[in-house]
């Protein structure tokens, strides 16, 4: 016989012990979940519109110049607006008077307005962003529920038209903030960070659901990004540069500074300018564009050092070497003269460089022939990007060398029929000062994260363009340009400089040929010689009072070297009458 086991009160309460501990602990895990794991939604949610505009929206990076001792300063930073926004489920008051009355305030279509207060169903309808106080305290004197308002960061860049070329603009595309040419434009990414997200169920009627699915994101804010220019000689030299180009007439100008030893850019501007405060008040959007890195033109003179660099360096000339100058050279049907018209009789290659004379750059030329030409120009960086982290850089144009054609050497050998910027020039000509290394230029030292984490840049070097022997001797015929020839207006007393002046012609835009009486003046140099602290190239288009560059270019490279040389301190190591 089998027997039964009856059950009892004590198994029934065991069972009820443990339902009711099963449902604590999920209890416990759901109040671990609301209150630890969402922290951050209910916190946003409870705090209101403000908080949780702050915490979806992330602050953009800074981005800043150095100073020579070591201090960041901003070149772009945030400054504190409003942000006017509507809330469409809390609009009480006739939407068309709303409308209406915002219209002039905001300076905002009526028919915009209207349509954005409208959606009913929505909780966040922007307005108009950047809203200054007078504004949003006559707003806020309406009345009107649902019109809201959260603190937000507007950029704002504290060197105005100084550093605008470089730094670009934070633009808006609809509603969206996009940074535009510069580092803004080609860091923005970087620098604009990551938007939050929040993400919750709603009822019909466009309201959270309390126990419903949600997740919530913080936003993370932008990197910092810190810039090789120096404040202090940006400022300096684009400041005399706007003087020079006031000065002379110009249509406009540009000047570029690197450190020859790593490639750093300094200082880059180009004049006219404009205020990235104000970005829309330009007539012309081409003011946007960064002339040092896109203007490519005909470079003149100026290429007959990278010319003579070629010829010493390959065993071809000697500083010594002469040849007799007649005033000119025939090649095919073509008579190419020196820029002054005039013969010179027996001159030596230093002479050449000294006097600027084209007959003697295409001898140095002849002497290694087209094809060894074309590939020490390529070899300085002259017909391809550098590579610098700014965009709308170009390439230039040597390919007429190509074709391996003597009429096309010859001109090129003293800068003209082959196109450069002045990054190229000032990098190339930074080789010659850094015995024969051409450095890669950048001009973003370090990307700061917002939890400290830093990333900084390292020089890049390119190649060897020339030896260390051939840059030390060519250093040295360019010091007597600076001393005895065209380039005397560019030297600082005490100091050994080296560079050459470059007077180009203009091409005809409607045609072959060069425009009558116009120019562009550019000197391209370095000191001091025996130890370079920088590299320069400066430019004016178009002078009206002076047809050389010897009386526009040089000036203004005189003055920002001197300048440079005692911002940093230089002792002077030459005569006071070696200028």
């Amino acid at each position: 016989m089998v027997s039964r086991r009856r059950s009892t009160p004590i198994d029934r309460t065991q069972v009820m012990t443990v339902v009711a501990g099963v449902f604590t602990a999920l209890l416990v895990i759901r109040l671990f979940s609301l209150q630890v794991l969402q922290h951050g939604f209910y916190q946003a949610l409870a705090e209101g519109q403000h908080s949780l505009y702050e915490q979806l929206f992330p602050t953009r990076g800074k981005i800043y110049a150095t100073e020579r001792n070591g201090e960041k300063f901003p070149l772009a930073t945030n400054e504190p607006l409003t942000l006017v926004f509507a809330n469409p489920s809390r609009i009480k008051d006739d939407p068309e008077e709303v409308a209406q009355n915002l219209t002039s305030l905001l300076d905002l279509d009526r028919a915009v307005i209207y349509d954005r207060i409208t959606k009913t169903n929505d909780q966040y309808e922007p307005l108009r962003h950047a809203v200054r106080k007078p504004a949003v305290e006559q707003i806020k004197a309406l009345g009107y529920a649902g019109i809201e308002f959260a603190e937000e960061l507007v950029r704002f860049y504290p060197e105005g038209e100084t550093a605008a070329h470089v730094v670009g603009f934070l633009g808006y595309e609809g509603d969206d903030r996009k940074g535009q040419y510069g580092i803004e434009g080609v860091f923005d990414e970087t620098l604009a960070g990551r938007t939050g997200q929040l993400q919750a169920d709603r009822d019909a009627a466009g309201r959270w659901i309390a126990v419903g699915a949600r997740q919530f994101l913080p936003a993370r804010d932008g990197d910092d990004v810190v810039l090789t220019i120096d404040r202090t000689i940006q400022h300096t030299a684009c400041t005399k540069l706007a003087e020079a180009v006031t000065k002379h007439g110009a249509d406009s100008g540009s000047v570029v500074v690197l450190d020859p030893k790593t490639g750093a850019i300094l200082a880059m501007c180009g004049w006219p300018s404009f205020d990235p405060n104000d970005y829309a008040a330009v007539d012309d959007p081409s003011a946007y564009v960064n002339p040092v890195i896109f203007q490519q033109y005909e470079p003149g003179s100026v290429m007959k050092g990278m010319t003579m660099a070629a010829a010493l360096d390959a065993g071809a000339v000697t500083p010594n070497t002469a040849y007799t100058d007649e005033g000119f050279v025939k090649i095919g049907s073509f008579t190419i003269r020196n820029s002054d018209g005039k013969t010179h009789g027996r001159q030596t290659m230093t002479q050449v460089l000294e006097q600027s004379l084209n007959t003697g750059a295409i001898f140095a030329m002849r002497q290694i022939g087209p094809r060894t030409f074309e590939s020490y120009l390529k070899k300085f960086g002259f017909g391809e990007k550098s590579g610098v982290k700014l965009p709308g850089e170009s390439a230039g144009d040597v390919s007429t060398l190509r074709a391996g054609k003597e009429i096309f050497a010859a001109t090129a050998a003293y800068g003209q029929g082959i196109t450069v910027t002045p990054l190229q020039l000032a990098a190339a000509y930074g080789a010659l000062a850094n015995r024969g290394t051409l450095m890669k230029p950048y001009i973003v030292r370090e990307v700061i994260q917002p939890s400290g984490t830093t990333t900084i840049a390292q020089p890049t070097t390119v190649r060897q363009v020339v030896s260390a022997q051939t840059a030390t001797t060519l250093s040295a015929m360019l010091v007597n340009v600076v001393k005895k020839g065209h380039g005397q207006r560019a030297g600082v007393p005490g100091y050994f400089i080296a560079g050459k002046t470059g007077t180009a012609q203009v091409p005809k835009e409607d045609g072959p040929g060069y425009q009558d009486n116009v120019t562009i003046g550019s000197f391209a140099g370095y000191g001091p010689v025996d130890d370079p602290k920088f590299v320069m190239v400066v430019r004016i288009d178009r002078p009206r009072d002076v047809q050389f560059a010897e009386s526009s270019a040089a000036p203004l490279f005189g003055e920002i070297a001197d300048f440079i040389l005692r911002y940093y301190d230089v002792p002077p190591t030459a005569p006071l009458d070696s200028e």
